[in-house]
């Protein structure tokens, strides 16, 4: 029997070992998708106890929490912090299978140096170790980044963001780490959510421009593109439920926004063929600035309405939606790359049956001088687990070339989530590995080792294009 999470942990074959061990563990990491406010970094952000930093804002545990009875007041609401860790620690006892029994006890070990099992009755004893460890020096949100060796991150930022944490962290000679902001246009393309109109006055706000038709808004648009571009940003990002294609006519696109501005909701076709026609827009400009456009899809959000009025959006109230067309998906692609207009892209579905729809989309639009142009992105939310993450790769590696994969993100609002890109690192040691000990693939360890290392960090870093510096980084 194998020992709980020892150094070998998922590693099932001397290959995957050597490979882990040898070229995937020491590898840097490069989160290109998060969740963390650049404010928390560059304040250094500290936290009182555990229950801060683990359950403050972590949907994923809530929705455990939920599923194992425990009243909503010890998990959002004003309960005691260790009552909260206790309820935790007892719910994660039942998280037999789930990633998240994995992930805790990752960040146990790497951040605390806590190696048993946290179950119910040894809480008090971790929540001592690890309030006295996040008392000390070396434990602020700064250091938790450097502990992870990250050389950059991308977070997550609307149009109308000021920008000025970000300002202040690239000023600021004393934080190796680059931290760009990521664009985030939701707000623009939802036009039927309720603060729709209120967001454009922002926006006018914001970029200087009067917006008073759909032309008016992109050009409002492109200006705060400029300027997420002179802070360093490449990448966008968009939360989808769905990929819509309706192509219209100008007239008719002005013509729904024209609606929606005098307080009329367009139907739900008139909203199609208006996020077609901001989607188109956006992707133009994706393309004449060299950024990526990742599209995340199939989710629908804030099921369960007395919690969202409660809580809000985040609630740990979301489910995988499954109506999502990848003939709509491949119809979006085809329109911009019809007009030589598709930038790189990044695509995800929250649903797992899409791996292959998705695997064989971007087949259709690969082309030089990049390699792998359009990329299917890792197992994302409900599909960031072992058997998430191997189905991904796998169909992937049949449908498409694993070697060009630009491999994990992090997609946290958690400091301590940089222990994923362990988990996934492991997980692809073992897959390869095993597919070598198979004789499926030469076992030539030095070129599958480099493969390793593309996977976990080079291929991201020569597909988004960042300058990394002189961060000290070896191949």
């Amino acid at each position: 029997m194998k020992a709980f999470m020892d150094e070998n942990f998922l590693l099932e074959t001397g290959t995957a070992q050597r490979l882990y061990h040898n070229y995937a563990e020491k590898m840097p990491i490069l989160d290109y998708h998060c969740h963390i406010h650049p404010r928390e970094i560059y304040e250094n952000k500290t936290f009182e106890n555990i229950a801060q930093l683990w359950l403050s804002g972590d949907h994923y545990k809530w929705r455990q929490m939920r599923s194992n009875g425990v009243p909503e007041r010890l998990i959002t609401g004003n309960a005691k912090e260790r009552d909260k860790f206790q309820a935790w620690a007892e719910t994660l006892e039942r998280a037999i299978g789930n990633p998240l029994y994995h992930w805790s006890h990752l960040e146990l070990q790497r951040y605390f140096g806590y190696h048993g099992v946290l179950n119910a009755r040894n809480a008090q004893e971790v929540w001592n170790l690890c309030n006295a460890k996040l008392s000390s020096d070396g434990m602020g949100a700064r250091d938790l980044i450097l502990k992870s060796h990250v050389t950059l991150l991308c977070t997550t930022d609307d149009p109308i963001d000021s920008l000025e944490w970000h300002q202040k962290l690239a000023e600021d000679s004393s934080f190796p780490v680059q931290v760009l902001p990521a664009w985030r246009p939701d707000r623009v393309i939802d036009l039927e959510k309720p603060d729709y109109l209120d967001y454009l006055q922002q926006l006018r706000k914001t970029s200087h421009v009067p917006i008073h038709d759909f032309a008016s808004l992109v050009q409002a648009l492109l200006a705060r593109m400029d300027y997420f571009a002179s802070m360093g940003c490449r990448i966008s990002d968009h939360g989808l439920s769905y990929v819509a294609y309706a192509p219209a006519s100008q007239a008719e696109v002005e013509a729904i926004l024209a609606k929606r501005m005098e307080g009329v909701l367009p139907n739900e076709a008139e909203q199609a063929k208006y996020k077609t026609a901001c989607m188109l827009a956006l992707g133009r400009a994706y393309r004449a600035r060299n950024w990526v456009m990742q599209l995340h899809y199939g989710v629908k959000r804030d099921n369960r309405r007395r919690l969202f009025e409660r809580l809000g959006p985040d609630a740990g109230i979301d489910c995988i939606r499954s109506d999502a067309s990848s003939a709509e998906l491949a119809d979006f692609l085809n329109a911009l790359d019809e007009t030589g207009t598709l930038p790189k892209t990044i695509i995800y579905s929250l649903n797992p049956v899409d791996n292959a729809a998705i695997g064989t989309v971007i087949g259709c639009f690969q082309e030089a001088p990049a390699a792998g142009k359009l990329q299917q992105g890792s197992a994302w939310w409900f599909n960031d687990h072992k058997e998430g993450m191997q189905d991904q790769m796998i169909s992937l590696a049949n449908l498409g070339l694993l070697g060009n994969f630009i491999g994990m993100l992090t997609d946290s609002r958690s400091f301590l989530s940089y222990t994923r890109h362990e988990y996934f690192r492991r997980i692809l040691c073992n897959l390869i590995g095993g597919w070598v000990e198979n004789g499926e693939y030469p076992n030539e360890e030095e070129a599958v080792g480099k493969m390793v290392q593309d996977i976990c960090y080079w291929n991201a870093v020569r597909y988004f294009g960042f300058d990394i510096g002189n961060k000290n980084v070896s191949r």
